[in-house]
C-alpha cells in the first residue's frame, strides 16, 4: 500500500474537502515538475516492456471525475511513452441495448486486461454508483448493494494477478467553470461542449456526496483509490504517473528466461 498523501485509507470515511484541488505538492510550478514527470513516463515505458514480456501480471487503471476533470488529458500525457500494443483504453459511455440485457458488471469484465497488458478505463463500473444514484435511475436498495459487488469483483481480479489503481481527478467547481468556458471560446474545443454538462453541473453537490461514499467504501488494500488534485493539469500528470510507477515497481517484474541452449544457436 502506498504512503501517498492522496491515498484514501481503506476502512475510513473520507471527505473531499480534505484535499485541495489546487495542491501542487512538492513543486512550486509546472517547470519544477517537468523532469520528474518525464522520468516517470520513461520508467513506465520500461516497466511496461517487462510486464508485457513476463505476462504474469495485468494492470488496470481506473480514471473517474466530474466533467472537464481531465481524464482524456491524463491518458494522453501520462501514457504517451508506452507501447500501444501492450495497452488498451476503454471509454464507458451510456450502456448499449446488449449491455443493458446483462448484469452491470458484464461489460466491465469483458474489458479487463489479460496478463501482460495495461488497461485504462475512462469512467468505469463506478458509474453504476454515481450516475444511476444521482439521477435515480435505480432504487436505493439496488445501487447500495453494489458497493459489495464491486469490492468482490475487484478482489477477484487482484487475486488473479491484476494490479488495480483507481484515480479520482479532483477539480474545484470554479475550475470546472473555467474549463467549460474554454470549450465555448476555443474553436478547437467547441466540439467537446455538451449542454448536458451544464445540467450535470447543477448536481455538483449530489455527485460529491456520491463520490465520497465510493471513496470511503471502495478503497481497499487490493484496489486503492487516490484523490488527485487536478486543478493543475501538470500536477495531475505527475501524481498519476508517480503512483503507477511506484506500484508497478513492487510487482518485481523480470524478463522471462530465454529458451534452453540459446547460447548455441547460430544465425546463418
Amino acid at each position: 500500500m502506498s504512503d501517498s498523501p492522496y491515498l484514501v485509507r481503506p476502512g475510513k470515511a473520507f471527505r473531499l474537502d480534505r484535499i485541495d484541488p489546487a495542491d501542487t505538492g512538492p513543486f512550486k510550478g509546472k517547470k519544477d515538475a517537468e523532469a520528474a514527470t518525464q522520468a516517470n513516463r520513461e520508467r513506465l515505458r520500461q516497466l511496461q516492456q517487462v510486464l508485457y514480456a513476463q505476462a504474469r501480471h495485468a494492470v488496470l487503471i481506473v480514471l473517474q471525475g466530474t466533467d472537464t476533470s481531465g481524464k482524456d488529458g491524463a491518458i494522453e500525457h501520462v501514457f504517451s511513452s508506452i507501447n500501444p500494443q501492450g495497452c488498451s483504453v476503454t471509454s464507458f459511455k451510456v450502456p448499449s441495448a446488449l449491455e443493458l440485457a446483462h448484469d452491470y458488471l458484464w461489460r466491465i469484465h469483458r474489458q479487463a486486461p489479460p496478463r501482460g497488458m495495461i488497461a485504462i478505463f475512462n469512467r468505469s463500473h463506478y458509474e453504476s454508483l454515481l450516475v444511476e444514484r444521482v439521477h435515480d435511475l435505480v432504487p436505493g436498495k439496488v445501487w447500495s448493494r453494489r458497493f459489495d459487488h464491486i469490492n468482490a469483483f475487484e478482489k477477484m481480479l487482484a487475486d488473479e494477478g491484476t494490479l488495480l489503481l483507481k484515480f479520482f481527478l479532483h477539480i474545484s467547481r470554479k475550475e470546472q467553470k473555467e474549463r467549460l468556458r474554454a470549450r465555448l471560446s476555443d474553436p478547437k474545443k467547441k466540439w467537446k461542449f455538451d449542454p448536458a454538462d451544464l445540467a450535470e453541473r447543477k448536481l455538483w453537490d449530489d455527485y460529491q456526496r456520491a463520490y465520497e461514499d465510493v471513496l470511503s467504501r471502495c478503497s481497499t488494500q487490493h484496489a486503492p483509490w487516490y484523490v488527485v488534485p487536478a486543478d493543475r493539469k501538470w500536477f495531475r500528470n505527475w501524481v498519476i504517473s508517480d503512483t503507477i510507477v511506484r506500484a508497478m515497481k513492487k510487482l518485481r517484474l523480470e524478463y522471462p528466461p530465454p529458451i534452453q541452449g540459446i547460447e548455441r544457436i547460430r544465425i546463418p
